[in-house]
């Protein structure tokens, strides 16, 4: 069992404006929506939250280091994130930005469309690494995403990397720019979904096959470990000395917004409990596939009781 328990997850803190409907309007067009919520978002913050949620029951902690705006989505952000358990001495209130937005429109087949208003989470700088570095020293794995400047995340990396903690990257959402080269050989595990890959290497994952090549190609580029998550295909995983393919868990979707930041913090969780990576990869899986039994971002995340079960 690893000495230190903690999952430190370093980025993006929104409030969700969720309007769900039977489908999603094209460009220029008006649907009337069936519901809306409003609720915490943010790839940093659903992790962070997921993962303290899933740890609970395995003696492990969750930390966030992120920023919010002064203002009431701020504050309803740090409630929902204390609610979860997660430790918050180094989210910082920028009184100079407002708290990120997501604009979140979700259909009868639970595709959703997003868009976000980064807000205070494109502010976090190294600053923020300065102010957590108490919290890099003790971390067993570092969340990232790219919902936060990519200089920030390229010194958490190294951050991370330094301290000893495995480095985990989300790298959404997608973009068309690269990441850094020297990005690469600080991460210990690349997450994509079907479209970051694609945005990463050229090859659109349709099959198990297709992710076998795309993850020979990112393996290139020096990270330790790929993991495609390819949604209702399954996920396919590569490391320099093993490969796999996990199919989908049998399980009726009805919003598939949360469902990458539980991958995420499910993976965390089963190597900070010790797990061996591709035991990892599978309680991985059936966080993903718990995710999308719910409605929400960070309020989809599972416990670990049912984690098992559906195991």
């Amino acid at each position: 069992m690893p000495a230190s328990r903690l999952i430190l997850s370093f980025g993006s803190v929104n409030i969700d404006v969720t309007a769900r409907g039977q489908r999603l309007p094209t460009p220029g067009e008006t649907v009337h929506a069936d519901s809306y919520t409003i609720g915490l978002g943010g790839k940093g913050a659903n992790q962070a939250a997921a993962a303290a949620r899933l740890g609970s029951g395995r003696a492990i902690q969750s930390a966030l280091v992120g920023r919010i705006g002064a203002d009431a989505f701020g504050a309803q952000a740090r409630s929902s994130l204390e609610t979860f358990g997660v430790e918050l001495e180094a989210l910082r209130t920028d009184g100079n930005a407002a708290t990120g937005l997501a604009l979140i429109g979700i259909d009868q087949q639970a595709e959703n469309c997003i868009t976000v208003v980064g807000g205070a989470n494109l502010h976090v700088d190294e600053h923020d690494i300065q102010n957590a570095e108490h919290l890099f020293s003790r971390a067993a794995v570092l969340l990232l995403q790219l919902e936060v400047p990519v200089p920030a995340v390229l010194a958490a990396a190294r951050k991370g990397r330094q301290a000893g903690a495995r480095v985990i990257l989300d790298p959404a959402p997608a973009s068309t720019e690269l990441l850094p080269d020297a990005l690469w050989p600080l991460l210990d595990v690349i997450t994509p979904n079907e479209t970051e890959t694609a945005a990463l290497c050229g090859i659109l994952p349709k099959s198990p096959e297709d992710a076998d090549a795309a993850t020979r190609l990112l393996l290139e580029r020096g990270t330790k470990a790929v993991i495609i998550k390819m949604g209702a295909r399954g996920v396919y995983w590569r490391t320099d000395s093993a490969k796999g393919f996990l199919p989908p868990f049998p399980v009726k979707a009805v919003d598939s917004v949360g469902a990458g930041d539980c991958f995420n913090a499910g993976l965390a969780v089963a190597l900070a409990d010790g797990l061996s990576f591709d035991a990892a990869v599978r309680v991985a899986a059936a966080c993903g596939a718990l995710a999308v039994t719910k409605h929400g971002a960070a309020e989809a995340a599972p416990e670990w009781n049912e984690v098992a079960a559906l195991l």
